[in-house]
């Protein structure tokens, strides 16, 4: 019989990222520059107690109280002068932990050359340039899990229901024929509203599943999503989009036509929008503007959303909106050099 101690190995411990490259614990490094800081100050007025021609009385006379006084201002300044630049760092460092949004990457404290809390800054650095490369994967897991499960979504709606919605259609059209004069009107009237649900679906089955993007690329899919949304909501989208663009990836196009359709959904009350796509440097730059009420009191998930997929390919994304004057959202999507 094997024994189970056997058979259940212990775990192996592992030293394994940032923490194994610290040479030292930072707290033990800043107690001991802390007990340097004291015991050089405390030495110091020792010996200049000691070499200069003050001398202390027992019992203490009164005059020799202003000097004591004056010397321990000294000492407890200078080293309230010293702790206070050893110090410094943390405050930075507890401002940056209070900002820092993982969906905003690349805040970082800047190391300015302090022994004692180098390791310290360089440790949480390291701690968030892993947690972004985690919530980058992750998040890149959940949205391709997203966009296949949209896929199949705008697959069966198109090929179930939009095909026996077409089939009622068709069915329904041969009963208006055959119907008597005085039910035509009424049959029509049905005929109509299924018409206008199978186009529904036919729109829903296109946002959910943007074959124009994998047919025609992304200056066509844009266009369409502009025109489309024009005729939905009545509002008129001024398009500004450079056909001289840097080859890009399937998952930039794919990220920039996701902002966009996710741009012109959080369009409320404006009387006109600008959609451009075009060059600068060696970025692309996506911009939807609108004049609408420009208020965007808390980011919902719509918006995280978006800075998700943001992160999935570098890009910068930047949301200004101002009550009354309406929203622009800007991303900034960098390309690679082309390899000769």
């Amino acid at each position: 019989m094997t024994n189970t101690a056997d058979r259940v190995a212990p775990p192996e411990r592992r030293d394994t990222g940032p923490w194994r490259a610290l040479p030292r614990p930072p707290a033990r490094a800043l107690f001991r520059r802390l007990l340097l800081l004291n015991g050089l100050v405390f030495t110091v007025g020792t010996l200049v107690l000691a070499l200069s021609p003050v001398t202390v009385s027992s019992p203490v006379l009164l005059t020799e109280i202003p000097v004591l006084t004056v010397g321990l201002a000294l000492i407890i300044a200078v080293n309230a002068l010293l702790l206070r630049a050893s110090l410094a760092p943390l405050d930075a460092l507890t401002t940056l932990m209070r900002r820092v949004d993982l969906l905003r990457g690349g805040d970082r404290l800047p190391d300015s050359g302090n022994g004692d809390l180098h390791d310290l800054i360089e440790t949480f650095n390291a701690m968030l340039d892993r947690l972004e490369a985690e919530r980058s994967a992750s998040s890149a897991h959940t949205l391709a899990a997203q966009e296949g499960e949209r896929q199949r979504i705008a697959r069966e709606l198109h090929d179930e229901i939009g095909q026996s919605l077409t089939v009622v259609l068709l069915g329904l059209k041969r009963a208006v024929d055959r119907a008597p004069e005085e039910q035509r009107e009424e049959l029509h009237a049905v005929q109509e509203t299924l018409r206008s649900s199978l186009n529904d679906v036919g729109r829903v089955a296109r946002r959910l599943r943007p074959d124009v993007l994998e047919d025609l690329g992304l200056l066509s899919a844009l266009t369409a999503l502009a025109t489309e949304f024009s005729q939905v909501s009545g509002v008129p989208v001024a398009r500004k989009l450079k056909p001289d663009l840097p080859p890009l990836s399937a998952e930039m196009e794919l990220v920039i036509y996701r902002i966009a359709q996710e741009s012109l959904t959080n369009v409320a009350r404006a009387g006109r929008v600008e959609l451009s796509l075009q060059t600068e440097e060696n970025n692309v730059l996506l911009r939807v503007a609108d004049d609408g009420r420009g208020e965007v009191r808390e980011e919902g998930a719509g918006i995280r959303g978006m800075r998700e997929r943001a992160l999935l390919v570098g890009a910068r994304l930047r949301i200004d909106a101002v009550p009354g004057r309406g929203t622009d959202v800007r991303l900034v999507v960098p390309v690679p050099a082309e390899r000769s």
